[in-house]
């Protein structure tokens, strides 16, 4: 039943991919990019400030669950860059494929969350919002590197749509303000457009003839996220004695697919799209036999 409820949970994802793959070729080069560059600059960072500001943070739950999600990101920022040799020669191109292994698809993680027994919805929007900034900031910062001085590159990290969107809906969720509805109604609908854009955009922009053809080089950073980013989390959850809900939640996180933001942000420093899209897409395809095995050993293993 697991496999099944996590198979039906990531089909519409699935059949987005597909249908920009079909519609490929109706729009020009010029026109995706374009649509790129609009889930840079708008849609995407409204998602990212909703998921991180939509429920209250409290400094209890940064000390508890925070180091857990940073230490799972920085283990695939590391493990990532071992597939340098094999890659792109241009760092950008590089840097817009490594992303692939330690960020994380937050629309996935609500689904996927649904099919445990005692679902952790509290804990996984902590963890969410808690990992959004410094998973962009270890992106933003690689796909800068090279791109000028080193205050161009600060000021490219700090001025990214993306970083000012989590740390804003990290400050709002630890504040416990409430936004107006008036004000958070638009953010929400612009939310809402950002996955099926970007799902049709990576359909239309990646290798399909590749994505059955796993490479040295994205075998490492496909391996990375699939598999052991999740079985680190397990061991680590099992090695600390963490509470069920945390260790649940730490598993689940650790083995996402990768964010089709990553797709996105690449496109949006002038990184090569088509590879990055198809790693996006590689990992989410996959995740479809990943992620089920893994919520087994959650429910096994854990609870």
């Amino acid at each position: 039943m697991i496999f099944i409820s996590i198979l039906f949970g990531l089909l519409p994802s699935f059949l987005m991919v597909c249908l920009g793959g079909l519609i490929r070729k109706r729009l020009s080069v010029n026109a995706w990019q374009g649509l790129d560059r609009l889930n840079f600059e708008i849609l995407f960072p409204a998602l990212i400030f909703v998921a991180a500001s939509s429920r209250p943070i409290e400094l209890r739950d940064i000390a508890s669950i925070g180091p857990l999600v940073w230490a799972v990101l920085t283990l695939g920022l590391a493990a990532g860059y071992l597939a340098r040799r094999f890659g792109p020669d241009r760092f950008v191109d590089f840097a817009g494929a490594w992303q692939v292994s330690w960020r994380f698809n937050t629309a996935m993680a609500f689904v996927a969350v649904e099919t445990l027994m005692d679902p952790p919805l509290g804990e996984l929007a902590v963890a969410v919002g808690l990992a959004i900034p410094v998973a962009n900031l270890f992106a933003v910062t690689a796909l800068s590197r090279g791109g000028g001085s080193l205050m161009q590159t600060v000021a490219k990290v700090a001025t990214n749509p993306f970083l000012l969107a989590s740390i804003s809906g990290v400050i709002v969720g630890l504040s416990g303000i409430q936004i107006p509805e008036v004000a958070m109604a638009p953010l929400e609908m612009l939310a809402r457009a950002a996955i099926p854009v970007a799902l049709i955009s990576v359909g239309a922009t990646m290798n399909w003839g590749a994505l059955a053809r796993l490479n040295r080089f994205s075998g490492i950073i496909v391996a990375t996220k699939l598999v052991l980013l999740p079985a680190f989390a397990l061991v680590l959850g099992l090695a600390l004695g963490l509470e069920p809900a945390i260790a649940a939640t730490l598993v689940l996180f650790a083995a996402l697919p990768t964010a089709s933001a990553a797709h996105v942000l690449a496109a949006g420093f002038g990184a090569d799209r088509e590879l990055s899209a198809t790693l996006v897409a590689q990992t989410t395809l996959l995740a479809a036999v990943s992620l089920p095995i893994w919520i087994t050993m959650i429910e096994l293993v854990l609870n």
